[in-house]
Formats: structure tokens, C-alpha cells, sequence
């Protein structure tokens, strides 16, 4: 059996994209030091990223923005970031291990996959933390990215998360074009009510 991890980065963040990894790991060259994203350093996780890349049969990284978060609702900005990654899979030969307790596609289209969900799969299954390595990599490069063109929100520090510092800035500053409208609502709302 052929198994692809999938992870997500960036599902709870008021700013930026949300991104999903799949990754198909060469069975007969294991990483080593491979573990959930969240508890690696930047460091170490951009070193286990070029790793992931060089010993994986097959990877794919989608970016789902902002406004289709907005558009659509995140869950269901996971789930289309998760069929975009998956198209090209041999669903007969392909075992899907998935992060997370859901796993939906439109017209029941994951009925088509062999697939399992897994709470906490980041820290359990090597394929999904080879994933969620990729994922959160590539989101953390795309929020340094728009630090330099949005300084005043701190992306670099925050990557899009509602810290204090985020959030004294965006009543401060209002929202700029990468902030989830739907995230950051009430928050605006609420500032209103104290000025």
C-alpha cells in the first residue's frame, strides 16, 4: 500500500492563505527527525522541507487565498485544497492519511479514495508530518512575504494569527487586501464599540 499524508497550515490565522500538502515518501529512504511542524524550529523545519522534497515519489502544494476563505468558509477552503492536491493520485493504489476528524468532498467525491482520518496524525504518522512540514513552510514563506508589503502587521513574527500586537494593528490600521473579512468581523465590530 502507497500512503500520501495530507496536513493543512494556516486554518486559523485572520490573515493570508490557508495551504495543504500532500506527500507519496520514498519507502527506502526514511528522514530522519522528522516530527509535527509546530514542534520544529524554522530552522530545522526549512532543513526538513528541501529533505521532504528530495526523498518524496510524488508532493503537491495548494494555496487557497484569502478571498475564497471569505467566499467559501475555511472548512470547505481545507477540503478543495485537499481534492487539488489529491487529482492526480491512483486512488487504488493510494492509502489517504489525512489530519483531522473530517474528510468531505462535493458529490461524496471521497468515496472514490481509500482514506482515514487521524486526530493529532501531524504527531503520529511520519507521511503526515512529512506534510504538515511542507504546509506550514510554504505558509510561513508566503507571510514573510507580505511583511515587506504589509510591515505595519508584523507577518513575519505573527504569520497571520491574531496576537495582541496583530490586533492593535488591524483596529489601528483597518484590514489590508490578505485579511479573512469573515475572520477579522467582530473583531472590527467590537473595536468600534470602544473608540
Amino acid at each position: 500500500m502507497i500512503i500520501c499524508g495530507i496536513d493543512e497550515a494556516g486554518r486559523g490565522p485572520l490573515a493570508g492563505p490557508v495551504v495543504v500538502a500532500a506527500v507519496i515518501m520514498n519507502k527506502s529512504s526514511i528522514v530522519s527527525g522528522i516530527k509535527d511542524s509546530k514542534k520544529l524550529t524554522s530552522l530545522r523545519r526549512t532543513i526538513l522541507f528541501n529533505e521532504i522534497l528530495i526523498h518524496s515519489d510524488f508532493y503537491r502544494i495548494e494555496i487557497i487565498d484569502n478571498n475564497i476563505i471569505d467566499e467559501i468558509n475555511i472548512l470547505k477552503s481545507v477540503m478543495l485544497g485537499i481534492e487539488k492536491c489529491i487529482k492526480d493520485i491512483n486512488s487504488k493504489v493510494t492509502e489517504l492519511l489525512i489530519d483531522g476528524n473530517y474528510f468531505q468532498l462535493n458529490n461524496n467525491a471521497q468515496n472514490d479514495f481509500n482514506f482515514r482520518t487521524i486526530v493529532k496524525g501531524d504527531s503520529k504518522i511520519y507521511e503526515i508530518s512529512c506534510a504538515s512540514i511542507l504546509a506550514k513552510v510554504t505558509r510561513d514563506r508566503i507571510m514573510d512575504e507580505y511583511d515587506e508589503k504589509y510591515p505595519e502587521y508584523n507577518f513575519k513574527s505573527n504569520k497571520g494569527y491574531g496576537t495582541r500586537f496583530h490586533i492593535k494593528s488591524l483596529l489601528e490600521f483597518g484590514p489590508c487586501k490578505i485579511h479573512r473579512k469573515t475572520f477579522i468581523k467582530k473583531i472590527l465590530e467590537q473595536g468600534r464599540l470602544f473608540k
